[in-house]
């Protein structure tokens, strides 16, 4: 095993930094394929001499080590490349990750280390991260073959200057629980009041006072909350944007689509049309068909109020598989005044793009592509996922479970604890693929499914989804602090003129406010990243 002398050099770091930012990509990845391990381009073993790596990674679980853990121990049986892994827990990885790059002595990778674009862009340019686009073309053709039937990752993951520096989180578009799906709507309060399932938003409005008024839930007293959920108002904002035309490219720049009829880019927190939407919601919240609490929402204190059966309508995921209420169903899309009837609320298929980057250290740059290509193919994925046959899961009639080792743990832990001890997904960082066929969370579930496949005619198509665009370095940084204040306003005043606390007839002094704000800037930047993500 390396010497984890890496990990505590920080005093030299400084002059190692500098002299290492004057290397250029080309040069240091020419270096490195004189010195490297003779790399077998298919199969396993990944090559035939030991390789070993150097590894910094963020884990969700104290007592994971994962030098021991056993994903790692076999992988390393399979591709007889060994990494010397070094964890922090996600609650410091940034400071770590940041002071661990800054000192100039990293390691070989970094794995589940979420590298922000800022980063990625900052230490490719300087040489200090591995520009990836001729290894990937030559050494992951699993990854490849991701980018070819999927645009929107090969552009999400290209920087401004045309590199690719990292690699990231995908989530499958085929996997239609994870992109598609409304609200839940109590079917059972539907049928006993004899109503049928709304179809726009008047209706919407209809159903929800008949369920505040009519008592559906029989107890003969009024406690029923029409629509709630444990996230806030953002979900019901994003399930009711698609009906005022808002979002028509996706949430992946949360405030950016195209003005309708156009191709100018339009900041919708200060349109007419999202202005239409809060009326819609604030006279919701007048009629107290909107949970008081939804402001507040804490997602305990939403669970233990669930098991109450009093709510109509929930955000979120499938009510019978988070709080063990049956008789729910997906709400239709809802037709909007000016006939808007669309799903909107879907993010590109990319999550963090900085999920696993190669560092001008790694002696073996085509055996570590290899390695990480793996688990964006079936197989890795399987591993990466399910774990290992008879131990995490089993497999019966071509379909995958855990075992009931991992799902009635006998040491009394969850799903995600027992996992852990065997893998690394569970928290929810890492590179690779998320499909359904080895995901086994709600998602995935029928109910789910159903709910895809009633809302998939009016979501967004794949190829009109953005993914986040991305920026230079330079106005990365300008970006992040006009948008802090930009966001934090439009969350309060969106949050204060649905609740009443702000009437609408200070609309226009909102909007001139985000104009003192910087508005113009934050939208020539956001130009910017549309003219890198068309080109």
């Amino acid at each position: 095993m390396k010497s984890n002398k890496w990990r505590y050099g920080f005093l030299s770091g400084v002059l190692a930094f500098s002299i290492l930012s004057g290397c250029t990509n080309e040069e240091a990845s020419k270096e490195k394929s004189e010195s490297a391990v003779k790399v077998n381009k298919t199969g396993m073993p990944i090559a035939d001499e030991k390789i070993e790596l150097t590894g910094f990674a963020g884990k969700f679980f104290a007592s994971q080590d994962w030098n021991k853990l056993k994903l790692w121990e076999e992988y390393a049986k399979m591709s007889n490349v060994e990494i010397d892994w070094e964890t922090v827990q996600v609650d410091s990885l940034k400071e770590k990750r940041n002071l661990l790059l800054a000192s100039g002595e990293y390691p070989d990778v970094l794995f589940s280390s979420a590298l922000p674009k800022a980063d990625l862009i900052k230490y490719g340019q300087q040489g200090v991260l591995l520009k990836l686009n001729d290894l990937i073309d030559q050494y992951a053709p699993n990854f490849k073959k991701i980018m070819e039937e999927n645009p929107v990752v090969a552009k999400g993951i290209t920087m401004p200057d045309g590199s690719i520096y990292g690699f990231p989180t995908i989530y499958d578009p085929e996997f239609k629980g994870l992109h598609l799906g409304t609200p839940w709507i109590n079917k059972n309060w539907l049928e006993k009041l004899g109503l049928e399932e709304p179809q726009n938003l008047d209706d919407f409005h209809k159903v929800l006072k008949a369920f505040k008024a009519e008592d559906p839930n029989g107890n003969g007293k009024a406690d029923e909350i029409p629509w709630s959920g444990a996230y806030g108002i953002g979900e019901a904002i994003g399930f009711i944007k698609g009906s005022f035309g808002l979002n028509n490219h996706g949430s992946a720049n949360a405030y950016i689509d195209l003005a309708p009829g156009s191709n100018n880019l339009r900041f919708t927190p200060a349109s007419d049309e999202y202005k239409e939407m809060l009326e819609y919601l604030h006279k919701l919240y007048k009629d107290g068909l909107i949970d008081k609490e939804i402001f507040t929402a804490d997602p305990q204190a939403f669970t233990a109020k669930a098991s109450d059966g009093a709510f109509g309508v929930i955000n979120g995921l499938d009510p019978e598989t988070i709080y063990q209420l049956k008789g729910y169903v997906g709400t239709p899309v809802l037709k909007g005044p000016k006939g808007d009837q669309m799903l909107t609320s879907m993010g590109s298929p990319l999550g963090n793009i900085g999920m696993f980057v190669i560092t001008d250290k790694n002696k073996n740059p085509e055996a570590t592509i290899r390695w990480i290509d793996h688990f964006y193919g079936d197989e890795g994925t399987k591993m990466f996922f399910m774990g290992f046959e008879g131990v995490t899961y089993e497999e019966k009639n071509g379909e995958f479970e855990y075992t009931e080792n991992m799902t009635k743990n006998p040491d009394g832990l969850n799903l995600d604890q027992a996992l852990s001890e065997y893998l690394t997904w569970p928290g929810g960082y890492y590179p690779g693929i998320v499909k359904e066929k080895y995901f086994k969370g709600a998602e995935g579930k029928p109910a789910t499914k159903e709910n895809a496949l009633k809302s998939e005619p009016y979501a967004l198509k794949q190829e009109d989804i953005w993914p986040a665009f991305n920026f230079s370095p330079e106005e990365q940084e300008e970006l992040s602090t006009i948008s802090t204040d930009i966001t934090t306003y439009v969350d309060e005043m969106t949050a204060s003129f649905i609740s009443g606390k702000t009437s609408l007839s200070k609309w226009e002094d909102y909007v001139q406010t985000l104009k003192q704000m910087n508005l113009d800037r934050y939208m020539e930047i956001y130009e910017s990243g549309y003219k890198n993500y068309k080109k």
